[in-house]
């Protein structure tokens, strides 16, 4: 059971799954603050990503949030070469395309697998430069290590491995179920080559009694000569944000007398992160709600993000949201949008380039007096400011990603004055409607507070988001370092082997 002599020299490591949501993204994101705590400079890294929850990077790019989340862990700005393609998708058989930072276009599945081998040796070049400048590069694969289908020019996986030469983690969530038949099945259809770059395995999401389940690990080691390098217990009530789906989030109840929040769950929803200091917040409950019949009780109703905003626009109409939304606001309700939702609160929305979908022009919700035309270069800044709702100048840090430019009177009652000499947003005169494109408007624990109190919830508490967030990446990092059997790391000049883990 002895790893590779070759790999030892590697300045990365690769961690894989057997399935989506195996654990991949947390697992990358513990391993960056666990090398990070002793001393190394550390650099996540995933060739490709596809994700409607993306972040605005140093260097002003694009890419996937949980690589956003990796850099906070290593404690380094996140920058474009951390995840060198990202894929949108704006419908079922086709994405956006995101090289290097910026959208190069939209493409069907069959177009972009035909373009696959061009980006490549994109890929590998990002990888080297982060190879050059940090100690260590740790890397997430993408969905399964043994897509079938997907193997040929495969730039996500093993493919990627296999071109930069790295040993790969293999983790499998065992709270699914079936976690030995998806280890096993998964070494045994991928090639000799490729399992012979598999140097240790981690089951993820293990509750119980770990001595019921040591027959199967020896049974497991000696079936795949693979060590087992860990089993992470189940960590209760962990907040990571997510990728992207809404599966291991959802909902925030509980909160007696508090602010009720129901977000529609857009079929294209973008940047859901955007709500994860609200779900969080102690005072305020939080629904995700596609059907109007489901709304009951909301103080508050958030148009959120959208990947194609005037076909989810289409579907606000269909499902009978817009007259929702007017009785909720005759009944002294409020309503913010962000970012697409903010486009869906004016008067109408053009796309003459046809850059979301067919060029066309479709009739907003009409509620504040501006208008968007949508155009193919997408805006991306990281932006700094303050909040104009009352006299608080309340600081406001957040970041846009979008097509189009708004225009019109509505304008005029802005609701943050940034830093770089622009105003964002639009307040209703009756001040019960408030669009911005900021996405991470709710973060920042003044502007929170100010948000919060608009909205209805008399005196919050104070909720410090960011340190939050740091909080349970150490205690994911903790967690990890402790369940890790350092003495078969594969990498081990990384760690100090020692009885005890080092603690940050």
């Amino acid at each position: 059971m002895s790893r590779p002599n070759h790999f030892r020299a590697s300045r990365t490591l690769m961690v894989q799954g057997t399935t989506s949501d195996a654990g991949k993204s947390a697992l990358v994101t513990a391993i960056c603050r666990i090398l990070t705590r002793r001393g190394l400079k550390v650099a996540p890294f995933k060739p490709q990503n596809m994700a409607l929850n993306s972040a605005v990077t140093v260097d002003g790019g694009e890419i996937g949030r949980a690589q956003a989340v990796q850099a906070m862990a290593a404690e380094v700005e996140a920058h474009v070469d951390f995840n060198p393609v990202l894929l949108k998708p704006t419908c079922d058989q086709g994405s956006q395309v995101i090289v290097a930072g910026h959208a190069i276009g939209h493409m069907k599945a069959a177009e972009y697998y035909a373009y696959k081998p061009q980006l490549l040796e994109q890929v590998v070049a990002a990888h080297d430069r982060l190879s050059n400048r940090y100690d260590r590069v740790v890397v997430e694969g993408a969905g399964s290590a043994a897509e079938i289908n997907l193997r040929a020019h495969d730039l996500a996986n093993m493919g990627f491995a296999e071109a930069v030469d790295c040993p790969v983690i293999l983790v499998a969530d065992i709270d699914r179920g079936g976690v030995f038949a998806h280890l096993v099945g998964t070494l045994d259809i991928i090639s000799a080559s490729e399992r012979e770059r598999i140097v240790g395995l981690v089951i993820n999401r293990f509750r119980g009694d770990i001595n019921l389940l040591k027959p199967g690990l020896e049974w497991l080691e000696a079936r795949t000569g693979k060590p087992v390098l860990a089993v992470v217990p189940w960590l209760e009530d962990l907040h990571l944000e997510a990728e992207d789906g809404l599966s291991r989030a959802g909902d925030s109840t509980g909160a007696a007398g508090g602010l009720n929040i129901a977000v529609i769950l857009l079929p294209r929803i973008s940047n859901h992160t955007d709500f994860d200091a609200v779900r969080l917040h102690p005072q305020v409950n939080v629904r995700f709600v596609r059907d109007p019949k489901e709304l009951g009780a909301a103080d508050l109703i958030i148009l959120p993000g959208s990947k194609h905003v005037r076909a989810d626009l289409d579907w606000l109409y269909e499902r009978g949201w817009s007259a929702v939304l007017a009785r909720h606001l005759r009944y002294g309700g409020r309503v913010i949008g962000i970012c697409g939702g903010y486009q869906m609160l004016g008067t109408r929305i053009e796309d003459p380039e046809g850059v979301e979908g067919p060029a066309g022009e479709s009739a907003g919700l009409g509620w504040l007096d501006l208008a968007t035309t949508l155009k193919a270069t997408k805006q991306l800044h990281r932006v700094t400011g303050h909040c104009l709702l009352g006299d608080t100048r309340a600081p406001v840090t957040g970041y846009e990603i979008h097509v189009g430019e708004s225009l019109g009177e509505g304008l005029e009652h802005g609701v943050f004055a940034l830093d770089d000499g622009r105003r964002d947003g639009a307040l209703s005169e009756d001040g019960r409607i408030l669009g911005t494109y900021l996405h991470g408007v709710f973060d920042h624990p003044a502007t929170l507070n100010v948000l919060l109190e608009w909205a209805g919830l008399a005196a919050p508490a104070p909720f410090d988001y960011d340190a939050h967030r740091m909080a349970e990446i150490d205690r994911l990092a903790d967690h990890v370092e402790a369940a890790i059997d350092w003495s078969r790391w594969p990498l081990s000049e990384d760690i100090p082997i020692s009885a005890d883990p080092i603690k940050a």
